[in-house]
């Protein structure tokens, strides 16, 4: 006989307040195994890809394993270091871009820019604390001990966690399943394979589309000559999952970047806002409808929501479990709703007769 619904609702009232705990809790700790299980889940299909082709499990996750060291060596090597070197030098080149800023707006409306005015004295102090704190607060977290070690323990522990993961993939889903309440064992089932097919949209597909249009537009505007192109572009790439804000962000930034560099240029600057009209009609028309599809379930301000929230109460390992578990309520949601609208509760406990 199953548990009554009362007391079911308590059980896992109780095992949903426990996982929050624990996270709240033990946030760093859980850091390098959230994103190993995190970079497993993404890789799980190629794994099982490379299974296809005839390889085991076992050399199909150490040859992923390799390929991944191969790319990470390569980015170490040519990406990461001028991605540091143009990023400090855009905090340092900060200042000078709002005097320019300034600037130009005392001389385009010398009226707003008068020295009494609010925009002026706000424009200055601003220009005063990105002077004073911008490249300090930089050089500390590059430089602290702590953060050192912590990216330290990330680069040895992430790898490994994902490897025993990745090999044990399949395994660890069977184990979790044969736990499941066996009267409600289908309908999780149900649900846990709507969650998979949203999270491998949105993770997998999603994730792909970010790493596609990042690589393209840091390449692009590094071509262009625009200054700081790679940090521009790794930006844009990086909030592409938001839809719209990657491009807004990223393609104001780069203009605006372009209109200090190359003013009087036209083409120039009409050059790096094609290369974001460039980038958007690709994501629209055929990286977003190839990787991710119609339909990801994920409404982009329930997304933002859950991020801020879970940042705000669990820091940065929150914003990582941000997405699947609101993906997860997402999907537990819409069966709610569902089984409401098969309720008396929604239908009424009366139907009218057949001759009325």
């Amino acid at each position: 006989m199953a548990l009554p619904v009362r007391q079911q609702l308590t059980y896992w009232s109780i095992a949903a307040a426990v996982f929050l705990w624990v996270l709240w809790v033990l946030g760093d700790v859980l850091l390098p195994f959230v994103l190993g299980a995190a970079i497993a889940y993404f890789l799980d299909p190629v794994a099982d890809r490379f299974e296809a082709w005839g390889f085991s499990r076992i050399w199909a996750t150490i040859s992923i394993t390799v390929l991944a060291l191969l790319i990470f060596v390569v980015m170490a090597l040519l990406v990461i270091p001028t991605l540091i070197r143009q990023t400090e030098e855009f905090v340092k080149f900060a200042p000078q871009l709002f005097e320019n800023l300034r600037d130009f707006l005392s001389q385009k409306f010398p009226d707003l820019l008068d020295e009494g005015s609010t925009m002026r004295q706000s424009i200055s102090g601003l220009i005063e604390t990105l002077r004073a704190k911008g490249g300090e607060v930089l050089n500390q977290v590059l430089t602290s001990a702590l953060t050192l070690i912590n990216m330290a323990i990330l680069v040895v522990l992430v790898p490994v966690i994902t490897f025993y993961l990745l090999l044990d993939w399949d395994n660890l889903v069977a184990r979790i399943d044969s736990l499941l309440p066996r009267d409600h064992a289908p309908v999780i089932r149900r649900l846990a394979a709507e969650i998979d097919a949203t999270l491998a949209s949105f993770i997998r597909g999603q994730g792909t589309v970010c790493l596609v249009l990042g690589t393209y537009y840091a390449v692009a505007l590094m071509l262009a000559g625009l200054n700081f192109g790679l940090v521009v572009g790794a930006l844009a790439g990086l909030i592409t999952f938001i839809p719209y804000v990657g491009a807004l962000v990223g393609g104001a930034l780069a203009i605006g970047l372009a209109l200090f560099q190359f003013w009087g240029e036209w083409w120039a600057i009409g050059l790096v806002a094609g290369i974001f009209a460039l980038g958007q009609f690709l994501e629209g028309n055929i990286l977003t409808p190839k990787l991710v599809g119609e339909s990801v379930g994920l409404h982009p301000v329930w997304l933002i929501f859950a991020l801020s929230v879970f940042g705000a109460v669990f820091g940065f390992v929150g914003m990582l479990v941000a997405v699947p578990v609101s993906a997860a309520l997402g999907v537990v949601a819409r069966f709610g709703i569902a089984r409401y609208r098969e309720s008396r509760l929604y239908l009424g406990l009366e139907t009218p007769d057949d001759g009325e």
